[in-house]
């Protein structure tokens, strides 16, 4: 029991600090929430989280402030993640519905998760070698001039142009097709590379056809193409603005990682499969001078597959429920996008 109450002063504490970004006092706490004991058993359990590192003062003042053990205590005993209303859903649905192709698609719930958390959103590209094939198209731009058409589960588009000596007809335009198709459709990117090298390079004793051995070689390099897997969009940048008083601890080291991508990938962690959220608080995360920096990440991706991990950034004062709420919620929709892709 003693351990419950001291649990719902600790969580009163970190909702106070994040809402009002001031340290918490015992009487600011029996005002604000009813925990249904005296000030003097409050402050007797702030004094005991204080001894265990869950709480600390950062100056003289009566005031507490969450530690890094503390939120991860706090986010750890959360019961539920608080669910989106049926506006947030519809609105979400609705924005991210609206996107034209994959570069819209990030670039829209990047704007949106920033927007709902009011962190620094980060979405990384879908890692092209984890996608399959979901289509080869063969288009026919002018009698010697063929456009070759890669599309893959992430929603990426690759296409390339191939000059040939001589005119294709319908027939055999449709023939390749058909054969790149049955090679290569819903494979992973390296099986359909092998099937395609077969075709390319075929055996010594197997006939060549130098159409589609010249075909094949233009998927390979379209599907080797590895520009976008350390791609990311970042947005919400301003909202940092937010935390001032931390300028040189927590914010100036975070402004200077979000120009190193790299950086950025590693802080977000490997995609996970399955909805789960990952919390990283402070001192977690791989670069000690990031230690006041927390990330609530998950991954997405077509499927029970996770292609790339979205998420948000920010100052460990974080709505750590919200933020999750709105990381998964997010990922749900975009995961679904590319599903129906």
């Amino acid at each position: 029991m003693q351990n419950e109450r001291r649990l719902s002063v600790l969580r009163a504490i970190v909702e106070d600090y994040v809402k009002t970004e001031e340290p918490v006092g015992s009487k600011a706490l029996v005002e604000r929430h009813g925990l249904g004991v005296s000030p003097a058993t409050v402050r007797n359990d702030m004094a005991a989280l204080e001894e265990e590192g869950y709480i600390t003062a950062p100056h003289t003042s009566a005031g507490r402030v969450p530690t890094d053990k503390g939120y991860r205590l706090f986010v750890d005993r959360l019961t539920t993640v608080k669910p989106m209303t049926s506006a947030e859903k519809r609105a979400i649905a609705g924005f991210l519905d609206g996107a034209v192709d994959l570069d819209d698609v990030v670039s829209r719930s990047t704007r949106l998760l920033s927007q709902l958390t009011r962190q620094v959103a980060v979405v990384q590209y879908p890692t092209l070698s984890r996608s399959t094939v979901r289509h080869v198209e063969l288009v026919a731009l002018a009698p010697t001039r063929l456009l070759i058409v890669v599309i893959l589960s992430t929603g990426r588009v690759e296409q390339r142009i191939l000059e040939v000596a001589e005119e294709i007809s319908e027939e055999t335009l449709a023939r390749l097709r058909a054969q790149m198709n049955t090679a290569v459709s819903g494979a992973i990117i390296a099986d359909a590379g092998e099937a395609l090298s077969a075709i390319a390079r075929p055996a010594a004793d197997a006939p060549q056809d130098a159409l589609a051995a010249a075909i094949a070689e233009s998927l390979i390099e379209a599907m080797n193409d590895h520009r976008s897997d350390e791609r990311i969009s970042i947005g919400g940048t301003s909202n940092l603005a937010r935390f001032g008083d931390s300028f040189d601890t927590a914010v100036r080291p975070l402004l200077e990682a979000l120009e190193e991508h790299v950086i950025l990938l590693k802080l977000m962690g490997e995609a996970t499969a399955g909805g789960l959220v990952t919390v990283r608080i402070g001192a977690e995360g791989p670069y000690q001078e990031l230690s006041q920096t927390s990330v609530v990440a998950t991954g997405y991706g077509p499927g029970d597959e996770a292609l790339a991990t979205l998420g948000v950034v920010g100052p460990t004062r974080m709505d750590y429920p919200g933020s999750m709420a709105a990381v998964r919620a997010v990922a749900r929709y975009l995961s679904r996008i590319l599903d129906e892709a």
